[in-house]
Protein backbone atom coordinates (compact mmCIF):
# COMPACT_ATOMS: atom_id res chain seq x y z
CA UNK A 1 0.00 0.00 0.00
CA UNK A 2 1.44 3.36 -1.10
CA UNK A 3 0.91 5.95 1.64
CA UNK A 4 2.89 8.76 -0.01
CA UNK A 5 0.98 11.86 -1.13
CA UNK A 6 0.58 12.60 -4.82
CA UNK A 7 1.72 15.96 -6.20
CA UNK A 8 -1.87 17.20 -6.20
CA UNK A 9 -2.32 16.12 -2.58
CA UNK A 10 0.94 17.81 -1.58
CA UNK A 11 -0.22 21.00 -3.31
CA UNK A 12 -3.53 20.79 -1.45
CA UNK A 13 -1.68 20.35 1.86
CA UNK A 14 0.34 23.50 1.19
CA UNK A 15 -2.86 25.40 0.41
CA UNK A 16 -4.36 24.29 3.73
CA UNK A 17 -1.21 25.22 5.63
CA UNK A 18 -1.16 28.70 4.07
CA UNK A 19 -4.80 29.24 4.95
CA UNK A 20 -4.30 28.17 8.57
CA UNK A 21 -1.21 30.33 8.96
CA UNK A 22 -3.15 33.37 7.74
CA UNK A 23 -6.49 32.70 9.43
CA UNK A 24 -5.74 31.24 12.87
CA UNK A 25 -5.39 34.31 15.08
CA UNK A 26 -3.44 34.14 18.37
CA UNK A 27 -6.77 34.38 20.21
CA UNK A 28 -8.20 31.39 18.35
CA UNK A 29 -5.06 29.35 18.97
CA UNK A 30 -5.06 30.25 22.66
CA UNK A 31 -8.76 29.44 22.97
CA UNK A 32 -8.21 26.03 21.41
CA UNK A 33 -5.12 25.36 23.54
CA UNK A 34 -7.06 26.10 26.73
CA UNK A 35 -10.23 24.17 25.87
CA UNK A 36 -10.66 21.46 28.46
CA UNK A 37 -13.70 19.75 26.94
CA UNK A 38 -14.31 18.09 23.60
CA UNK A 39 -15.56 21.14 21.70
CA UNK A 40 -14.60 24.80 21.58
CA UNK A 41 -16.62 27.30 23.60
CA UNK A 42 -19.26 29.19 21.57
CA UNK A 43 -17.32 32.46 21.25
CA UNK A 44 -14.29 30.68 19.82
CA UNK A 45 -16.40 28.27 17.75
CA UNK A 46 -18.52 30.97 16.11
CA UNK A 47 -15.47 32.99 15.07
CA UNK A 48 -13.70 29.99 13.57
CA UNK A 49 -16.90 28.75 11.93
CA UNK A 50 -17.39 32.09 10.17
CA UNK A 51 -13.80 32.03 8.88
CA UNK A 52 -14.19 28.50 7.52
CA UNK A 53 -17.53 29.32 5.92
CA UNK A 54 -16.08 32.34 4.15
CA UNK A 55 -13.27 30.13 2.83
CA UNK A 56 -15.81 27.53 1.66
CA UNK A 57 -14.34 24.83 3.88
CA UNK A 58 -16.77 24.74 6.82
CA UNK A 59 -18.65 21.64 5.65
CA UNK A 60 -15.55 20.00 4.18
CA UNK A 61 -16.98 16.54 4.85
CA UNK A 62 -20.21 17.23 2.88
CA UNK A 63 -20.45 16.16 -0.78
CA UNK A 64 -20.56 18.86 -3.43
CA UNK A 65 -24.25 18.26 -4.20
CA UNK A 66 -25.05 19.23 -0.59
CA UNK A 67 -22.91 22.39 -0.65
CA UNK A 68 -19.59 20.92 0.40
CA UNK A 69 -16.30 21.29 -1.49
CA UNK A 70 -16.43 17.72 -2.79
CA UNK A 71 -13.11 16.69 -1.25
CA UNK A 72 -11.84 13.14 -1.41
CA UNK A 73 -11.42 11.14 1.82
CA UNK A 74 -7.67 11.77 1.71
CA UNK A 75 -8.19 15.52 1.31
CA UNK A 76 -10.45 15.49 4.36
CA UNK A 77 -7.75 13.65 6.32
CA UNK A 78 -5.09 16.15 5.21
CA UNK A 79 -7.31 19.03 6.33
CA UNK A 80 -8.00 17.46 9.73
CA UNK A 81 -4.33 16.65 10.27
CA UNK A 82 -3.18 20.17 9.39
CA UNK A 83 -5.88 21.72 11.61
CA UNK A 84 -4.77 19.50 14.50
CA UNK A 85 -1.10 20.37 14.08
CA UNK A 86 -1.88 24.08 13.76
CA UNK A 87 -3.98 24.05 16.94
CA UNK A 88 -7.33 24.99 15.37
CA UNK A 89 -10.50 24.96 17.52
CA UNK A 90 -12.65 21.82 17.33
CA UNK A 91 -16.13 22.87 16.24
CA UNK A 92 -19.22 21.30 17.84
CA UNK A 93 -20.26 18.43 15.60
CA UNK A 94 -23.94 18.08 16.50
CA UNK A 95 -25.04 20.34 13.66
CA UNK A 96 -22.25 20.17 11.08
CA UNK A 97 -21.41 16.46 11.28
CA UNK A 98 -24.61 14.88 12.59
CA UNK A 99 -27.90 16.58 11.74
CA UNK A 100 -26.52 18.29 8.62
CA UNK A 101 -25.87 14.99 6.77
CA UNK A 102 -29.23 13.69 8.02
CA UNK A 103 -30.98 16.70 6.49
CA UNK A 104 -29.30 16.55 3.10
CA UNK A 105 -29.85 12.77 2.96
CA UNK A 106 -33.35 12.33 4.39
CA UNK A 107 -34.82 15.83 4.66
CA UNK A 108 -37.40 17.40 2.39
CA UNK A 109 -36.34 20.20 0.07
CA UNK A 110 -38.15 22.68 2.33
CA UNK A 111 -36.23 21.39 5.37
CA UNK A 112 -32.92 21.60 3.53
CA UNK A 113 -33.64 25.12 2.26
CA UNK A 114 -34.56 26.36 5.74
CA UNK A 115 -32.19 24.54 8.08
CA UNK A 116 -28.92 24.02 6.21
CA UNK A 117 -28.11 27.73 5.60
CA UNK A 118 -28.93 28.57 9.24
CA UNK A 119 -26.75 25.69 10.42
CA UNK A 120 -23.83 26.98 8.37
CA UNK A 121 -24.26 30.58 9.51
CA UNK A 122 -24.46 29.46 13.18
CA UNK A 123 -27.87 31.09 13.55
CA UNK A 124 -28.98 27.64 14.66
CA UNK A 125 -26.95 25.90 17.34
CA UNK A 126 -27.91 22.23 17.55
CA UNK A 127 -28.00 19.73 20.40
CA UNK A 128 -28.60 15.98 20.16
CA UNK A 129 -31.54 14.48 22.03
CA UNK A 130 -30.94 10.74 21.93
CA UNK A 131 -29.90 9.36 25.33
CA UNK A 132 -32.39 9.10 28.16
CA UNK A 133 -32.20 7.78 31.72
CA UNK A 134 -32.20 4.04 31.11
CA UNK A 135 -31.77 4.43 27.33
CA UNK A 136 -28.14 5.21 26.57
CA UNK A 137 -26.50 2.45 24.57
CA UNK A 138 -29.95 0.83 24.17
CA UNK A 139 -31.71 3.63 22.33
CA UNK A 140 -34.58 1.35 21.31
CA UNK A 141 -35.89 1.55 24.89
CA UNK A 142 -36.38 5.34 24.81
CA UNK A 143 -39.62 6.62 26.33
CA UNK A 144 -39.99 10.23 25.16
CA UNK A 145 -43.44 10.29 23.57
CA UNK A 146 -44.75 12.28 20.61
CA UNK A 147 -48.52 12.22 20.16
CA UNK A 148 -49.89 13.65 16.93
CA UNK A 149 -52.61 16.26 17.15
CA UNK A 150 -53.46 17.62 13.73
CA UNK A 151 -50.44 19.30 12.20
CA UNK A 152 -48.32 19.02 15.37
CA UNK A 153 -46.76 16.46 17.66
CA UNK A 154 -47.06 16.99 21.41
CA UNK A 155 -43.74 15.82 22.85
CA UNK A 156 -43.06 14.93 26.48
CA UNK A 157 -40.00 13.24 27.90
CA UNK A 158 -36.54 13.54 29.38
CA UNK A 159 -33.19 13.57 27.53
CA UNK A 160 -29.81 13.38 29.26
CA UNK A 161 -26.08 13.86 28.56
CA UNK A 162 -27.06 16.50 26.03
CA UNK A 163 -23.83 18.22 24.99
CA UNK A 164 -23.87 22.05 24.99
CA UNK A 165 -27.67 22.18 25.20
CA UNK A 166 -27.29 25.30 27.37
CA UNK A 167 -26.23 27.15 24.21
CA UNK A 168 -28.55 25.44 21.73
CA UNK A 169 -31.69 26.82 20.15
CA UNK A 170 -32.48 23.64 18.18
CA UNK A 171 -32.66 19.99 19.24
CA UNK A 172 -32.82 16.94 16.97
CA UNK A 173 -34.41 14.13 18.91
CA UNK A 174 -35.57 10.55 18.71
CA UNK A 175 -39.11 10.17 20.02
CA UNK A 176 -41.59 7.33 20.28
CA UNK A 177 -44.58 7.87 18.00
CA UNK A 178 -45.99 4.34 18.20
CA UNK A 179 -45.83 2.20 21.33
CA UNK A 180 -47.73 -0.75 19.81
CA UNK A 181 -45.08 -1.95 17.36
CA UNK A 182 -41.58 -3.38 17.68
CA UNK A 183 -39.54 -0.78 19.63
CA UNK A 184 -37.23 0.11 16.72
CA UNK A 185 -40.21 0.62 14.37
CA UNK A 186 -42.04 3.04 16.63
CA UNK A 187 -39.37 5.77 16.69
CA UNK A 188 -39.38 9.01 14.69
CA UNK A 189 -36.83 11.80 14.17
CA UNK A 190 -37.98 15.33 15.08
CA UNK A 191 -36.42 18.81 14.86
CA UNK A 192 -37.42 20.81 17.93
CA UNK A 193 -37.29 24.56 18.53
CA UNK A 194 -35.87 24.90 22.04
CA UNK A 195 -36.96 28.53 22.46
CA UNK A 196 -40.54 27.69 23.39
CA UNK A 197 -42.58 26.85 26.48
CA UNK A 198 -42.11 23.37 27.84
CA UNK A 199 -38.37 23.05 27.15
CA UNK A 200 -36.19 23.10 30.28
CA UNK A 201 -32.41 22.65 30.34
CA UNK A 202 -30.64 21.71 33.58
CA UNK A 203 -26.84 21.49 33.84
CA UNK A 204 -24.81 18.39 34.60
CA UNK A 205 -21.41 19.43 35.95
CA UNK A 206 -18.56 17.05 35.18
CA UNK A 207 -16.05 15.95 37.80
CA UNK A 208 -13.68 18.46 36.21
CA UNK A 209 -16.06 21.33 36.95
CA UNK A 210 -16.88 21.80 33.27
CA UNK A 211 -20.43 22.36 32.09
CA UNK A 212 -20.71 20.55 28.76
CA UNK A 213 -23.57 18.18 29.55
CA UNK A 214 -27.20 18.77 30.39
CA UNK A 215 -30.59 17.26 31.04
CA UNK A 216 -33.37 18.42 28.72
CA UNK A 217 -36.99 18.13 29.88
CA UNK A 218 -39.78 18.29 27.30
CA UNK A 219 -43.23 19.01 28.72
CA UNK A 220 -45.96 18.99 26.06
CA UNK A 221 -43.72 20.72 23.54
CA UNK A 222 -45.40 21.44 20.20
CA UNK A 223 -43.48 20.33 17.10
CA UNK A 224 -44.89 20.84 13.59
CA UNK A 225 -45.27 17.64 11.59
CA UNK A 226 -43.28 19.44 8.90
CA UNK A 227 -40.29 19.20 11.27
CA UNK A 228 -40.30 15.42 11.22
CA UNK A 229 -37.39 14.09 9.15
CA UNK A 230 -38.34 11.07 7.07
CA UNK A 231 -41.48 9.05 7.58
CA UNK A 232 -43.10 8.32 10.90
CA UNK A 233 -41.34 5.26 12.29
CA UNK A 234 -38.19 5.82 10.22
CA UNK A 235 -36.26 7.35 13.11
CA UNK A 236 -34.31 4.19 13.94
CA UNK A 237 -32.90 3.90 10.41
CA UNK A 238 -31.99 7.59 10.38
CA UNK A 239 -30.34 7.27 13.80
CA UNK A 240 -28.17 4.39 12.58
CA UNK A 241 -27.04 6.53 9.64
CA UNK A 242 -26.25 9.42 12.02
CA UNK A 243 -24.32 7.23 14.47
CA UNK A 244 -22.23 5.78 11.65
CA UNK A 245 -21.24 9.37 10.80
CA UNK A 246 -20.50 10.14 14.46
CA UNK A 247 -18.32 7.07 14.96
CA UNK A 248 -16.60 7.08 11.58
CA UNK A 249 -16.83 10.61 10.25
CA UNK A 250 -13.36 11.79 11.29
CA UNK A 251 -9.88 10.51 11.96
CA UNK A 252 -8.79 10.38 15.60
CA UNK A 253 -5.02 9.94 15.27
CA UNK A 254 -4.04 13.40 13.95
CA UNK A 255 -5.32 15.21 17.04
CA UNK A 256 -3.75 12.67 19.41
CA UNK A 257 -0.35 12.94 17.73
CA UNK A 258 -0.53 16.75 17.68
CA UNK A 259 -1.45 16.90 21.37
CA UNK A 260 1.36 14.50 22.24
CA UNK A 261 3.86 16.72 20.41
CA UNK A 262 2.55 19.77 22.26
CA UNK A 263 2.94 17.95 25.58
CA UNK A 264 6.64 17.39 24.84
CA UNK A 265 6.98 21.11 24.18
CA UNK A 266 5.05 22.36 27.21
CA UNK A 267 6.23 19.84 29.81
CA UNK A 268 9.86 19.76 28.74
CA UNK A 269 11.95 16.65 28.05
CA UNK A 270 10.38 13.50 29.45
CA UNK A 271 12.69 10.96 31.06
CA UNK A 272 12.55 7.49 32.55
CA UNK A 273 9.13 5.91 32.90
CA UNK A 274 7.39 9.01 31.50
CA UNK A 275 9.49 8.84 28.33
CA UNK A 276 8.65 5.15 27.95
CA UNK A 277 4.92 5.89 28.25
CA UNK A 278 5.16 8.74 25.76
CA UNK A 279 6.95 6.55 23.24
CA UNK A 280 4.39 3.77 23.59
CA UNK A 281 1.53 6.25 23.10
CA UNK A 282 3.18 7.71 20.00
CA UNK A 283 3.67 4.26 18.47
CA UNK A 284 0.07 3.31 19.26
CA UNK A 285 -1.20 6.57 17.74
CA UNK A 286 0.91 6.11 14.62
CA UNK A 287 -0.43 2.56 14.23
CA UNK A 288 -3.95 3.95 14.62
CA UNK A 289 -3.19 6.56 11.96
CA UNK A 290 -2.08 3.85 9.54
CA UNK A 291 -5.28 1.94 10.20
CA UNK A 292 -7.37 5.04 9.56
CA UNK A 293 -5.44 5.81 6.36
CA UNK A 294 -5.88 2.27 5.05
CA UNK A 295 -9.62 2.63 5.54
CA UNK A 296 -9.70 6.02 3.81
CA UNK A 297 -7.74 4.68 0.84
CA UNK A 298 -10.20 1.80 0.54
CA UNK A 299 -13.11 4.23 0.54
CA UNK A 300 -11.39 6.48 -2.01
CA UNK A 301 -10.99 3.48 -4.31
CA UNK A 302 -14.66 2.59 -4.01
CA UNK A 303 -14.31 -0.37 -1.64
CA UNK A 304 -16.35 -0.92 1.50
CA UNK A 305 -14.37 -0.26 4.70
CA UNK A 306 -12.73 -3.34 6.18
CA UNK A 307 -14.16 -4.46 9.56
CA UNK A 308 -10.86 -3.26 11.08
CA UNK A 309 -12.34 0.26 10.91
CA UNK A 310 -14.58 -0.70 13.84
CA UNK A 311 -11.51 -0.71 16.08
CA UNK A 312 -10.61 2.97 15.64
CA UNK A 313 -13.01 4.47 18.20
CA UNK A 314 -12.04 1.87 20.80
CA UNK A 315 -8.30 2.39 20.28
CA UNK A 316 -8.60 6.16 20.11
CA UNK A 317 -10.42 6.20 23.47
CA UNK A 318 -7.68 4.17 25.15
CA UNK A 319 -4.85 6.23 23.66
CA UNK A 320 -6.55 9.55 24.50
CA UNK A 321 -7.04 8.51 28.11
CA UNK A 322 -3.42 7.41 28.31
CA UNK A 323 -2.25 10.72 26.88
CA UNK A 324 -4.20 12.83 29.38
CA UNK A 325 -2.97 10.67 32.27
CA UNK A 326 0.60 11.15 31.03
CA UNK A 327 0.10 14.93 30.92
CA UNK A 328 -0.98 15.10 34.57
CA UNK A 329 1.99 13.02 35.63
CA UNK A 330 4.42 14.96 33.45
CA UNK A 331 3.41 18.28 35.02
CA UNK A 332 3.58 16.87 38.55
CA UNK A 333 1.94 18.99 41.23
CA UNK A 334 1.35 21.77 38.69
CA UNK A 335 -0.86 19.36 36.75
CA UNK A 336 -3.28 19.02 39.66
CA UNK A 337 -4.72 22.54 39.35
CA UNK A 338 -8.50 22.53 38.98
CA UNK A 339 -9.89 26.07 39.21
CA UNK A 340 -13.65 26.42 39.05
CA UNK A 341 -13.69 29.34 36.64
CA UNK A 342 -14.38 28.70 32.94
CA UNK A 343 -13.26 29.09 30.27
CA UNK A 344 -9.56 28.67 30.99
CA UNK A 345 -8.74 31.56 28.67
CA UNK A 346 -11.19 33.87 30.46
CA UNK A 347 -10.12 37.09 32.12
CA UNK A 348 -11.17 35.96 35.61
CA UNK A 349 -9.09 32.77 35.53
CA UNK A 350 -6.40 32.69 38.26
CA UNK A 351 -2.80 32.80 37.11
CA UNK A 352 -1.52 29.32 36.21
CA UNK A 353 1.16 27.52 38.16
CA UNK A 354 4.09 26.88 35.80
CA UNK A 355 2.09 27.13 32.53
CA UNK A 356 -1.42 27.32 31.00
CA UNK A 357 -0.97 23.77 29.68
CA UNK A 358 -0.39 22.52 33.23
CA UNK A 359 -3.45 24.41 34.45
CA UNK A 360 -5.76 22.62 32.03
CA UNK A 361 -4.22 19.15 32.48
CA UNK A 362 -6.37 17.90 35.38
CA UNK A 363 -9.63 18.98 33.73
CA UNK A 364 -8.65 17.29 30.49
CA UNK A 365 -7.72 14.11 32.33
CA UNK A 366 -11.09 13.97 34.08
CA UNK A 367 -13.04 14.79 30.93
CA UNK A 368 -11.15 12.13 28.97
CA UNK A 369 -12.67 9.42 31.16
CA UNK A 370 -15.82 9.89 29.08
CA UNK A 371 -14.05 8.92 25.85
CA UNK A 372 -14.80 5.25 26.53
CA UNK A 373 -18.48 6.10 27.00
CA UNK A 374 -19.67 8.69 24.49
CA UNK A 375 -20.13 7.85 20.82
CA UNK A 376 -20.50 4.17 21.70
CA UNK A 377 -19.10 2.68 24.90
CA UNK A 378 -16.00 0.50 24.70
CA UNK A 379 -18.11 -2.51 25.68
CA UNK A 380 -20.48 -1.85 22.77
CA UNK A 381 -17.53 -1.37 20.42
CA UNK A 382 -16.07 -4.71 21.48
CA UNK A 383 -19.41 -6.40 20.79
CA UNK A 384 -19.55 -4.85 17.30
CA UNK A 385 -16.01 -5.98 16.59
CA UNK A 386 -16.77 -9.50 17.81
CA UNK A 387 -19.81 -9.79 15.55
CA UNK A 388 -18.65 -7.99 12.39
CA UNK A 389 -14.92 -8.70 12.34
CA UNK A 390 -14.64 -12.04 14.12
CA UNK A 391 -18.05 -13.57 13.39
CA UNK A 392 -18.70 -14.40 17.03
Amino acid sequence: MDLSLTKDQQSFREEVRAFLAASLTPELRRGAELTSGVFAEPDIAREWQAILEEQGWLVYHWPDHAGGPGWTPIQRWIFEKECAEAGAPVLPGMGLKLVGPVLYTFGTQAQQDYYLPRLRSAEHFWAQGFSEPGAGSDLASLRTRAVREGDHYIVSGHKIWTTQAQYANRLFALVRTDAEVKPQKGISFLLIDMAQPGVTVKPILSASGDHELNEVFLDEVRVPVSDRVGDEGQGWSIAKFLLENERGGSSFAPAILADLARLHTSAGPLTGELADRALRLRLEAEALEMTELRTLIEIEHGAAPDPRSLTTKLLASEIRQGLEALAVDAFGLAGLQLPGERPFYGGDMPAPVVSPAAQVAAARYLNARAWSIFGGTSEIQLTLIAKAALGL
